[in-house]
């Protein structure tokens, strides 16, 4: 059954036109992705969807009594309310089951009215309730909320950082389970852990039906089950995530791409028919002429563009930075203590970790923008106690901020990123800012609109014009992912991956980690910053490992003897049956394990140098599960084998003593 209906919508802002004749179809329970490239209309069409935007022209039909949620990218809440009463004010079709079931109650408490009908109502009350969450919401409350990193439940919302508003707002959809949940982006300012609990929650959990958008490649390809993509006004559907959407595409260019070479093979034949033909024309003649003129008239598909990212790169010196013994405090909290780090030439890290664990201060401190000691103007403001950042004579830094704070909003996107400039280098070119502009897929009159009139991922699109402008060598991202779509995402890890200097990347993106890092920094808490060769799955790999070594460490917990008899472990010593002598086979196998266990302690060892070598996961960071695999097997192997030599050794030893 369907939750919501769209039927030939149209919308356009001035002369651009956004959506062109889109119908699509949501139904009951089922989770849609929607993909477009950046100012496509996607966050457009959800809010469309969820009626808090009209189209120019064109229908959306709701399911009578069916609440639609939405996500936006910059939530209104109530500042005065805090974050747990926020949540508990988006309860209204909870609110309003729960007040259907108690009046149904009364009335039949009273005697009042239709004894089945009241029967039935406080059935059907009652199971919304159930559905919506059960009779107690206020536990489920504080545990959404802590699971996407609010911890101050009871702060003003108006407090908060934007940031902590989107994750407030995101946890008041998720409490409320709509009929229909329409997410806008809602990975950013989620760090990486958080995104896989949403990633699970919304599998497992969440009852409704789902409309996503969002730039996160897992998300998109584990959740969705349907894909929509906007492009150039039109939808187009998918079956499945974001693995099947990429194949069905490129079937459906390709496609395209053969109906383009026919029409340019019918034009050239009947072209070439043309002008073999007389003056004078049959009718058949024109009829034919009509079908060419026809073809002709076809406007060719135009190719999809991505953006095109490049980094000019200076020469850095061999000292190009290093960390040392660094230790920053946020108050009494210690978010970084004794950080021993030196970036080397090529090297790309990606830094994790939980929310608010200081991952965006480490940059500040690389940029020497955070107080020393008694310099902080408050005793919360984060500052360095102890140790330094020394950075390389020729090191030369470029920052993208995740806030695009570097940005005026007010004056034009060629102002903010050529300035002054007639002309900007880009290696061996020397472009004119509106050519150098059209590589960031800003052409004609766009170039003079105000960064306000921009959608998220555009904005950024402009900081990476700017910060690319000028030369650099060593790159600092802090969350460049968010708002990005996917091919802009494709062309940012293709220049990082192709990148002469060295880049520290602070993401949430687990397909982007995968993809560029060649390190990871990750912020456990309490300080504690660690260093992990190779890409995310490799760090959790190692990270499951090192977790699984020391649970392996720890003593197990010695089983309590039932109380015996006094005398009684003599008489069984005396009356136990003496051992059996080995066997001629059990004989041949002790002689040869000792051997055997050489052999699988030194596979072991020589697994272990192989993911020692930091050139592993430079170059072939693929096989790092495996190898990780690889090493659990050789040492089970190796206690198989030793535990097999102390059991023929007892058993030898008994025989003996017999």
């Amino acid at each position: 059954m369907p939750v919501v209906t769209a039927q030939d919508l149209r919308k356009s802002y001035g002369a651009r036109v956004i959506l062109d004749g889109v119908t699509a179809t949501i139904r009951t329970g089922e989770r849609v992705g929607l993909v477009g490239i950046n100012g496509s209309g996607k966050s457009t069409l959800a809010r469309i969807l969820a009626g808090v935007e009209l189209p120019d022209s064109g229908a959306v039909m709701r399911r009578r009594g069916a609440e639609v949620a939405i996500l936006t990218q910059d939530p209104e809440l109530a500042p005065d309310l805090s974050a747990r009463d926020t949540v508990l004010a988006g309860l209204g079709a909870w609110h309003a089951a729960r007040a259907r079931h108690d009046e149904a109650s009364r009335a039949l408490t009273r005697g009042d009215g239709d004894h089945e009908a009241l029967l039935t109502a406080q059935s059907e009350a009652g199971s919304e309730v159930e559905r919506l969450g059960g009779w107690d919401v206020s536990h489920q409350v504080d545990a959404i909320l802590g699971h996407v990193g609010i911890t101050r439940l009871d702060a003003p919302v108006g407090s908060m950082s934007g940031g902590d508003r989107r994750r407030v707002a995101l946890a008041r959809i998720l409490v409320s389970r709509p009929a229909l949940a329409v997410l806008d982006e809602p990975s950013n300012h989620l760090d990486a852990e958080t995104v896989e609990w949403l990633e699970q929650y919304l599998i497992e959990e969440h009852t409704g039906a789902l409309l996503l958008i969002t730039h996160d490649r897992y998300l998109l390809d584990r959740v969705a089950e349907r894909t929509f993509e906007l492009d150039k006004g039109k939808l187009y559907i998918y079956e499945g995530g974001y693995e099947e959407y990429l194949e069905q595409k490129a079937e459906r260019l390709a496609l395209v791409e053969r109906a383009e070479a026919n029409r340019q093979n019918f034009l050239r034949t009947e072209l070439e028919w043309l002008r073999r033909q007389p003056k004078a024309r049959t009718g058949k003649q024109k009829a034919r002429i009509g079908r060419a003129e026809s073809a002709k008239g076809q406007l060719a598909p135009k190719a999809e563009r991505a953006a095109e990212l490049q980094v000019v790169t200076t020469r850095s010196g061999r000292s190009i930075l290093e960390i040392k013994q660094l230790g920053v405090q946020a108050g009494d909290r210690w978010l970084a203590r004794g950080v021993d780090f030196v970036l080397t030439k090529g090297e790309r890290v990606g830094v994790v970790g939980r929310n608010g664990t200081g991952k965006t201060t480490l940059l500040r401190a690389i940029l020497d923008e955070l107080p020393r000691g008694d310099e902080a103007e408050t005793p919360s403001e984060p500052r360095i106690v102890e140790g330094e950042v020394v950075l390389g004579k020729s090191t030369s830094i470029a920052y993208f901020d995740q806030h695009r704070s570097g940005l005026d909003t007010e004056t034009s996107i060629l102002e903010n990123v050529a300035g002054d400039r007639s002309r900007i280098p880009l290696g061996a070119l020397d472009l004119e800012p509106r050519v150098y502009l059209e590589r960031f897929l800003f052409e004609g009159s766009t170039i003079h609109q105000p960064v306000s009139s921009l959608s998220g991922g555009e904005r950024a699109r402009v900081a990476l014009a700017k910060m690319l402008s000028r030369p650099s060598n060593v790159l600092l991202l802090d969350e460049p992912t968010n708002d990005l779509d996917v091919a802009t995402l494709s062309s940012l890890e293709q220049m990082l991956v192709e990148l002469e200097g060295s880049a520290i990347v602070v993401t949430h993106d687990r397909w982007f980690l995968n993809r560029v890092a060649t390190t990871i920094l990750a912020f456990e808490g309490d300080g504690r910053v660690i260093r992990y060769a190779g890409n995310f799955d490799a760090f959790r790999a190692q990270k499951a490992h090192a977790e699984a070594e020391v649970r392996a460490a720890r003593p197990a917990p010695e089983p309590q003897k039932a109380a015996r008899p006094a005398g009684r472990d003599a008489r069984d010593a005396r009356d136990a049956p003496r051992g059996k002598a080995l066997t001629y086979a059990e004989t041949k196998e002790l002689d040869g394990i000792m051997e055997k266990i050489e052999q699988a302690e030194g596979r072991v060892s020589g697994l272990e140098t192989t993911l020692a070598d930091p050139a592993l996961y430079a170059t072939r960071g693929a096989e790092v599960a495996g190898l990780l695999a690889d090493v659990e097997k050789a040492k089970a192997e190796v206690t198989r084998l030793t535990a097999r030599w102390e059991e023929l050794e007892a058993k030898r030893e008994a025989a003996g003593k017999g």
